[in-house]
């Protein structure tokens, strides 16, 4: 049986995760999924020079609790047990973090609402810094 991490990186959530996660769970192949909120700082956009850094914040989380509703939704109408957690830096280092220091057997990443260059490069880089087998759905 499998611990799935499922990060939320994008205001449209993780759906496509969610649902393949249900399916998993109904094959008999996952025990447990941990969604993990990844957060960046919005001092790393260039909004910052014409926002304040409060108002991109709050936004960001709004958008994030909503997608995250989504998610757990399926999640919860499947049946999966779950639970969810906030994480706050770079996507790709923090869902490697996450994956390692939740002994995580598999990260599933919903790139449908990613555009390309983003997706490539978060890829690139979770298969660089993480052990765990990475699947990034399209």
């Amino acid at each position: 049986m499998l611990r799935l991490l499922i990060p939320v990186v994008h205001h449209e959530g993780a759906l496509q995760a969610a649902r393949h996660a249900a399916f998993l769970f109904a094959e008999r192949c996952v025990a447990e999924v941990e969604l993990v909120e990844v957060l960046e700082s919005p001092d790393q956009r260039r909004t910052t020079a014409f926002h304040f850094r409060s108002v991109l914040r709050r936004k960001q989380t709004h958008a994030m609790l909503s997608a995250l509703k989504q998610t757990r939704a399926i999640l919860d109408d499947a049946g999966v047990p779950y639970h969810w957690t906030r994480a706050f830096g770079p996507v790709a280092e923090t869902i490697a973090a996450r994956a390692a220091a939740g002994q995580s057997d598999a990260v599933i990443v919903d790139a449908s609402q990613l555009g390309f260059l983003t997706r490539w490069w978060i890829l690139a880089k979770l298969w660089r810094l993480s052990s765990t087998p990475v699947t990034m759905l399209r």
